[in-house]
């Protein structure tokens, strides 16, 4: 009867005031399903071999292994829905020249180690110091072992910025399957840490990912990477900072004692973001993420009072003021079952940069999908690495012809 819960609340979560016990049961019950069905079906066999299996027992069985395969087919669907989003804001031609790999063979053989994230051909060098003296000041750099002997050529960068509510998290929890993904390809990825709320209150964390932005102009070059190809990604509350580092090249507010630093990006990728910590949408969700959390939690202070904060730290409020040619191009992902934050948030965002935004604009919307979804190897994991992975390649490529811009007649804004 657990499991028939959990499978129920992973195709239709729980209501909003109940979001985290959703997520949480959601977040399993959608991004573990194949390993869920093997250990249901074995069960069920092992019961009936001993003549155990009572009739109950077999039609909860049957009930939950129907549930986990509606849930199984909703994931395997994410890797035609990104591509089918590639194509329509990149055009049909994008991968001419990509170096497309075949992941679908080794993809069932990966979901026997969905923690296992490691790639044999990636280093890492561990706890630079970017910031400060202790460890919420560090980075991580990741690299082919081939870049570490070839320091001459220099390779795109990723900055990858951790989640968890602006509080709590290490760079050594998030982003794994991506950046382990992209230095195989031979980028260079680097994982910050950030001083954390309450302690720190906001601005203090976006303070500390402008700082590692500039650490990583002046130095990465030192490492085999190109200071000026850096994209920035992030999941969550890394998504809201990803994204409002993004939005807010060389802003002095959040450069405090180094203004002068060059902290822009060449692209953003968003998973799961959060983009209206001000409420300027209008949504309830919203509204109440503002009031019952990131007022008394993050920044410290009540709306009323300091709205003007609250918008200059919103992703979508950004886009009012910025020029249009400062803002970088954008592939955000979100699911639609996110009981954490509202898919609203993204919908929102993706259509005011729509407007406003002459860059690229990428949207993957993902049926079925909690919050949190690329952070192990699941069947939807993989399949999204592997299209944001064609997505940074062909950003790189057309960076490296001079052509940034979307094509003259840009396709729909279809919903993927």
């Amino acid at each position: 009867m657990a499991l028939l819960a959990v499978n129920a609340n992973a195709l239709r979560p729980l209501g909003e005031r109940l979001s985290i016990p959703a997520f949480f049961a959601g977040w399993f019950g959608t991004e573990l399903t194949p390993q869920i069905m093997a250990v249901t079906a074995l069960d069920a066999a092992q019961s009936g071999a001993r003549g155990k299996l009572r009739v109950t027992d077999a039609l909860l069985a049957g009930v939950n292994l129907a549930l986990l395969g509606t849930i199984t087919r909703q994931a395997l669907q994410a890797g035609s829905l990104a591509e089918s989003s590639l194509r329509e804001s990149l055009g049909d031609d994008y991968a001419e020249g990509l170096e497309l790999r075949a992941e679908a063979p080794l993809l069932w053989r990966r979901l026997a180690r969905p923690f296992a994230m490691r790639r044999p051909d990636v280093e890492v060098i561990r706890d630079l110091q970017y910031a400060g003296k202790d460890m919420r000041g560090r980075l991580d750099i990741y690299r082919s072992k081939a870049a570490g002997s070839d320091r001459q050529r220099r390779r795109p960068v990723l900055l990858q910025v951790h989640g968890g509510a602006w509080m709590v998290g290490r760079k050594e929890e998030q982003g794994q399957l991506l950046m382990n993904e992209m230095a195989s390809r031979d980028w260079v990825c680097v994982a910050v840490n950030y001083r954390l709320a309450p302690k720190h209150p906001w601005p203090a964390q976006i303070i500390d990912v402008k700082r590692a932005l500039a650490w990583v102009r002046d130095n990465i070059a030192d490492y085999g990477g190109d200071p000026d190809h850096i994209v920035i990604t992030g999941g969550s509350a890394g998504g809201h900072l990803s994204s409002l580092a993004a939005l807010s090249p060389n802003d002095p507010a959040y450069q405090p004692g180094f203004e002068d630093a060059e902290t822009s990006v060449v692209a953003c990728v968003p998973f799961y973001g959060v983009y209206d910590v001000a409420g300027a949408t209008g949504d309830g969700a919203a509204i109440a993420m503002r009031d019952e959390f990131m007022a008394p939690r993050v920044f410290a202070k009540t709306f009323a009072g300091h709205e003007a904060e609250f918008r200059a730290g919103s992703p979508i409020c950004r886009l009012d003021d910025l020029d249009p040619a400062q803002i970088p191009d954008f592939y955000a992902l979100h699911g639609t079952l996110d009981s954490l934050v509202s898919v609203r948030q993204a919908r929102a965002f993706i259509a005011r940069l729509r407007e406003v935004s002459p860059r690229t604009v990428t949207y993957t919307e993902l049926p079925g999908a909690q919050h949190a979804f690329e952070v192990f190897g699941s069947i939807r994991s993989h399949q999204l690495i592997t299209a944001v992975a064609r997505w940074l390649e062909w950003h790189h490529q057309r960076g490296q012809a001079g052509l940034s811009r979307q094509p003259e007649d840009p396709l729909s804004d279809h919903v993927a």
